[in-house]
């Protein structure tokens, strides 16, 4: 009986690994594949999110510059980096006076004289110490350093002014672009919109892709990596080539949003009026700004993942549709599958 049940419990512990294979199966199967590759995609893109430091221990190296350089890498600006005061006033306290306070004004440029650690500052432990001018200067937490004051470059102070004012510009612009609509669909006039009646054209859902693209790496950087994103708002780069690969892939899809925009307006302006041309893209500037909210939204709750991979199929889809298209009219330029009348123009191509 004992060497029964031990058979028997065997038995049901071969079936136990043969059911566990089996799921592991069905796990690279149909949908679970899509999650195995979000995977991988995850690891590939947090493999290097972070600037690397340089190595301070070489004797050639001045103490002077190793400290500029720890406070680089450590605060992610160092001494004389220069800033303009964004805030209408801005007190900066005279320590050791806690009192004690001189008011700098909205436009004023300040320099970076020193750094200061307080453990038991309750608020900010780090204290930086600005200077107008020699009688103008003081303390500020390094906390509000990056709400009140912007570095003087036009890549911060453009990252500033974007952050700080996007969501009015394009309220008005969906605002001014609904109006628009309404107005057009109260006149029974047809409207063009992006993949639903969209132009002969992928470029204008590739831009969408990009901008959603865009902003599902910006969100995560600000989920994952908010030292990375910070160091680049204070040390921005145009080059794709000499920052954290996250940033690489940031930076890269930016470019590619340009490039394709100005291969959009090449299209559009090439197949329709000047009038219908400028409709279409007040809704091409809708739907990308419905794209920016939404995937910066829905990654914050980690579904903007699978929305921006189903987005890419939407894409491939489109553009495995659009390969079908052999021929383009000799006359208005639309894609036409086989020679013979045009559909948009109605002209004999042979």
């Amino acid at each position: 009986m004992k060497e029964r049940g031990m058979d028997l419990f065997q038995n049901r512990s071969l079936r136990n690994v043969l059911k566990m294979f089996l799921q592991v199966e069905k796990l690279f199967s149909g949908m679970h594949r899509l999650v195995f590759f979000l995977f991988l995609f995850g690891s590939t893109l947090f493999y290097s999110c972070e600037y690397k430091h340089p190595d301070l221990d070489k004797e050639e190296i001045s103490q002077k510059t190793k400290d500029s350089l720890s406070y680089l890498y450590k605060y992610h600006y160092t001494l004389n980096k220069n800033f303009e005061v964004w805030s209408d006033t801005v007190k900066l306290a005279q320590l050791p006076f806690k009192d004690k306070f001189v008011t700098i004004s909205k436009g004023d440029r300040v320099v970076v004289a020193e750094f200061m650690v307080q453990p038991s500052d309750t608020v900010d432990s780090v204290w930086v110490k600005v200077a107008r001018d020699q009688k103008t200067q003081g303390w500020i937490h390094k906390s509000d350093v990056v709400n009140q004051l912007v570095p003087v470059n036009i890549g911060s102070q453009s990252i500033f002014l974007f952050s700080h004012t996007h969501a009015s510009y394009s309220l008005a612009v969906v605002a001014l672009a609904l109006a628009i609509f309404l107005f057009r669909i109260y006149r029974k006039k047809k409207l063009l919109l992006v993949y639903f009646n969209d132009i002969n054209s992928v470029y204008p859902l590739m831009l969408c892709f990009l901008l959603a693209f865009s902003a599902t790496i910006y969100e995560t950087m600000q989920m994952f990596a908010p030292d990375t994103w910070q160091h680049f708002y204070f040390n921005p780069s145009l080059n794709p080539f000499k920052v954290p690969f996250i940033l690489s892939i940031f930076i890269l899809s930016v470019w590619a949003y340009i490039i394709v925009f100005f291969a959009s307006l090449e299209e559009l302006f090439h197949q329709l009026s000047i009038s219908s041309a400028l409709l279409y893209l007040l809704g091409l500037a809708v739907c990308c700004i419905f794209c920016y909210f939404f995937f910066i939204i829905a990654t914050s709750f980690y579904v903007g993942y699978i929305c921006l991979f189903m987005f890419f199929y939407v894409l491939i889809k489109k553009i495995n549709s659009r390969m079908t298209y052999k021929y383009r009219c000799g006359k208005c330029g639309a894609l036409m599958k086989e020679k013979g009348e045009c559909p948009s123009c109605g002209a004999i191509n042979q």
